[in-house]
């Protein structure tokens, strides 16, 4: 799990200038320029101009962009990253994930397709599933890969 210290420096280069407070809703298209914190939920399109924070009580179902995201809640969506994503120890990602970096914290349950990549650079691409029916954890050292 990220420390605040951890969660400011990648929220920093932005202002934190809109939060979606815990038992919040909203349908719906959200563009915010800077940040953003999801303590609520979201179903749609979301897209910042900086950082996405999920908080643990945070879901968002839809669509997101952004340049960097922490996500410690749970999130249903196609998300394309310019920057770093990371999936704290709770975090639930079903989906499509484009990014440049991933962390993904023992505990976190990643099911779906990440694509990464860097501008000038060739992308690679993988299908990840981890399931919780089987409690499988997956971690940056012991992701698991399966052939189309």
């Amino acid at each position: 799990m990220l420390s605040k210290k951890d969660e400011q420096e990648i929220v920093k280069a932005g202002n934190l200038n809109t939060i979606l407070g815990k038992g919040s809703t909203f349908d719906g298209t959200l563009k915010v320029e800077e940040s953003l914190r999801v303590d609520g939920k979201i179903k749609g399109k979301v897209t910042t101009t900086d950082s996405l924070v999920i908080g643990k009580d945070g879901e968002i179902d839809g669509e997101i962009k952004t340049k960097n995201a922490i996500i410690g809640g749970r999130v249903k969506a196609n998300l394309k990253a310019t920057g770093k994503v990371i999936l704290e120890a709770k975090a639930e990602f079903y989906g499509e994930l484009t990014t440049s970096r991933l962390v993904i914290d023992d505990g976190a349950v990643f099911e779906g397709q990440c694509t990464m990549q860097d501008e000038g650079k060739q992308s690679s691409s993988s299908k990840v599933h981890t399931s919780n029916q089987y409690k499988q954890n997956v971690s940056a050292s012991s992701s698991q890969k399966e052939d189309d």
